[in-house]
């Protein structure tokens, strides 16, 4: 299982480390298949762990006030998403989250610009908030807002918001109960394959940043929605 969850984590990793987001869309599925007793909080852990290896890297291009107003909306995403986690069905939540990101996806593949401003940004944040400490998959809603940036500012912004993120959803989770130790060993024994996977990932920054990085996002997060949705039925 230890194995199988690695190699998830470690595909994750590449695919962070070169979109900017990412992890949770393989990790949290395969995790949660093989052990939901350690959901989410073993894909907390280390989605707190990898936005440091990119901040080491690319931390001089992150966006001071989006992130900010991100923050702003965060903070009582993550509240509202303890709350779900004990009282809201997950199932109804992952569709109904799915379906939002496809429709995002769809209409800004189109050439509609999602304008990034104070508002769109604690939006995407508040409802980025709810996701991530619901399902492990939060990234979506930020990464769409960015998607017309640059790859390096993309990847150091999400990557300092999930690091933060993570920690809220962490706190969130051990505040209603949900964060057993065994699920914080499980993260921390993932830890390896996910160093492996950024350390492995520069070629396809270096590829996406040839002028791909948006084509790469909404990749990315329709696979996340798909991948959501598809879950949520099955459980």
């Amino acid at each position: 299982m230890l194995l199988i969850a690695g190699c998830v984590v470690f595909a994750g990793a590449v695919v962070q480390g070169g979109v900017g987001f990412g992890l949770g869309l393989l990790a949290a599925p395969v995790i949660t298949v093989l052990d939901p007793t350690v959901m989410p909080a073993a894909v907390q852990v280390v989605n707190a762990v990898l936005p440091l290896l990119t901040l080491v890297v690319e931390w001089r291009a992150i966006d001071w006030r989006g992130l900010g107003f991100a923050l702003l909306g965060r903070l009582p995403g993550g509240a509202l998403g303890g709350l779900v986690v004990v009282y809201v069905s997950g199932q109804v939540l992952g569709v109904l989250v799915g379906v939002m990101v496809l429709a995002a996806v769809a209409v800004t593949a189109t050439a509609v610009a999602v304008p990034r401003n104070g508002a769109t940004l604690a939006a995407a944040g508040l409802l980025s908030g709810v996701t991530g400490t619901a399902t492990g998959i939060g990234g979506p809603p930020l990464a769409i807002v960015y998607q017309h940036d640059k790859g390096p500012r993309i990847r150091a912004t999400l990557a300092m918001y999930f690091f933060l993120a993570a920690a809220q959803s962490l706190v969130v989770l051990a505040a209603v109960g949900r964060l057993p130790l065994r699920a914080l060993a499980a993260g921390a024994l993932l830890v390896p394959f996910l160093v492996a996977g950024f350390a492995v990932s520069g070629p396809l920054r270096r590829f996406l940043d040839g002028g791909r990085v948006r084509a790469g996002i909404l990749l990315v997060a329709a696979a996340s929605a798909f991948v959501l949705i598809m879950r949520s039925l099955a459980f």
